[in-house]
């Protein structure tokens, strides 16, 4: 992958990337076209990452199916499709990781130790193995997106980041692969994430500020589906990650809800 990306450099090629762990849906397909809007060749990575997950996580269930990847990155105009194993990514020994050490404290930070940790060794390692010009990420992992940014400007990264808006089903659920996890009535229940942010919104728009109130309403809406169980529930300044106790500028209310034993993360910006 890096010789093919060299060369494609070397032709004045401009390479677009799109990093996934697989078990593709539209929302990745969005990012893939977005990609293609700002590049010649298109590259797509499968890797379902070992060093973001916690020991009590779904790696080994993961869903994975690399047919039905394939053949959805063919139509969407992919190029290259990187599929490499972990033994090739992680050598024998490998001890070095990348860490960034403020955006990622809280949220999914704090109730997942060691995951942007992962997200951060891996994606600087896709970035030196495919070499892009411009890599797309998307908005619904508001706190990767925003890491990724970080690292990218404070190691001199030489790639453009690109964020997708995030793509919903028809009933406002967020795309995830994890969805393929949920049972019928799970499905249902789990609508409380996009509610609890449209109740966000709304307050602000009606001038509610104080971000104590707001997160009590999203938690209320939260505790109208049974199924759920809130990971947590925070609005941070959308620059910083910090806690605001006011919507005074953009603030992210970013949320993690378990529906059954699925985590499901959400977020919306909140502008006053």
């Amino acid at each position: 992958m890096q010789a093919r990306s060299l060369a494609l450099r070397r032709e004045g090629r401009r390479i677009g990337f799109v990093p996934t762990m697989g078990y593709l849906h539209d929302g990745h397909m969005a990012l893939v076209r977005l990609a293609r809007a700002r590049s010649d060749i298109v590259v797509v990575s499968i890797f379902v990452n070992p060093t973001q997950f916690g020991p009590q996580e779904d790696l080994a269930k993961y869903p994975r199916d690399f047919e039905r990847d394939e053949a959805l990155c063919r139509e969407a105009g992919t190029d290259i499709v990187f599929y490499p194993e972990a033994k090739d990514i992680y050598l024998t020994g490998h001890s070095v990781y990348v860490v960034e050490e403020s955006l990622s404290r809280g949220l999914c930070g704090a109730t997942r130790p060691g995951h942007f940790r992962g997200v951060a060794t891996v994606v600087a390692k896709l970035f030196n193995i495919v070499l892009p010009d411009v890599a797309v990420f998307g908005e619904k992992d508001g706190q990767q997106l925003r890491v990724i940014r970080r690292m990218v400007r404070d190691l001199n990264f030489p790639v453009e980041i690109v964020a997708g808006p995030t793509v919903r089903e028809p009933d406002g659920l967020a795309m995830s692969s994890r969805n393929k996890y949920l049972g019928p009535e799970e499905r249902r229940q789990a609508l409380c994430l996009r509610r609890a942010l449209d109740r966000a919104e709304a307050l602000t728009r009606d001038g509610v500020r104080e971000t104590g109130s707001i997160r009590a309403a999203m938690q209320q809406v939260i505790a109208e589906a049974p199924l759920a169980r809130v990971d947590y529930i925070e609005i941070v300044d959308d620059a910083t990650l910090e806690p605001v106790k006011t919507v005074a500028r953009p603030a992210m209310a970013a949320l993690a809800v378990f529906v059954g034993k699925t985590r499901l993360i959400d977020n919306t910006v909140l502008r006053p």
